[in-house]
């Protein structure tokens, strides 16, 4: 598998554990000291936002899934990736995108022990 789909996997597995709305598996991919940058809120670590997925989870985006559109994927060195995407939330029962949840994503990605991790997160309406 070549390195832009074993990163672009690990995204896919991010939007897999969203659409289950669990927040376990959703940060499983993250670095411990990962970052996310959300409008309004700095997340520090890994438990952060877990924590604050399983809120969302279970409250205002509770049956929702992620989508995703890869616009690009950029290789700074052998073990580091930028991921930019463009993103958006699918209410629970609705089968199109919020169009007033569309985001602009930026995703850093490293690679520790031959396993890629998010780093860092952050997004921000389109």
């Amino acid at each position: 598998m070549t390195d832009e789909r074993q990163v672009l996997a690990v995204l896919d597995e991010v939007y897999a554990a969203w659409a289950a709305n669990d927040a376990d598996a959703f940060v499983s991919p993250y670095a411990e000291a990962a970052t996310a940058i959300l409008p309004g809120a700095y997340l520090p670590d890994r438990e952060a936002i877990r924590a604050t997925m399983a809120t969302v989870f279970a409250g205002e985006l509770k049956g929702s899934k992620g989508v995703h559109e890869v616009q690009n994927v950029r290789f700074v060195g052998t073990d580091a990736a930028l991921v930019f995407s463009k993103g958006a939330v699918v209410p629970s029962g609705e089968a199109e995108p919020d169009p007033a949840s569309q985001t602009l994503e930026t995703w850093v990605l490293s690679r520790r022990d031959g396993a890629w991790r998010i780093e860092a997160f952050h997004n921000c309406a389109a």
